[in-house]
């Protein structure tokens, strides 16, 4: 179970950080999992923001790099999205994935909204 936390409403320019726990989760299965946050706004795609992948490496969506950081604490099996100069098309709900050798794992979502 991965259970989202740390949404919420901001203004622009503001910072906040994601955090996802992965419940009933062995160290062996999150470490060697794709972890990561993607996003969703009505009518549109879910699309990727950050991800690091078991081997350490970390994917950014292109309107994110520089503002967005991912991270993780495999001994507290959480994955952390720090957001940093927030803007209003940053507003949408936020969902933390994680993928093991094919089985993906979604959390519940938690909303993140930016006013101007």
């Amino acid at each position: 179970q991965l259970v989202e936390s740390g949404g919420g409403l901001v203004q622009a320019g503001a910072s906040l950080r994601l955090s996802c726990k992965a419940s009933g989760v062995i160290m062996s299965m999150f470490t060697g999992s794709s972890r990561g946050w993607y996003r969703q706004v009505p009518g549109e795609q879910r699309e990727l923001v950050a991800d690091i992948s078991s081997g350490l490496s970390e994917r950014y969506a292109d309107d994110v790099k520089g503002r967005f950081t991912i991270s993780r604490d495999n001994t507290k099996r959480t994955i952390y999205l720090q957001m940093t100069d927030l803007k209003p098309d940053d507003t949408a709900v936020y969902y933390c994935h994680l993928n093991y050798f094919g089985t993906e794992y979604w959390g519940q979502g938690t909303q993140i909204t930016v006013s101007s």
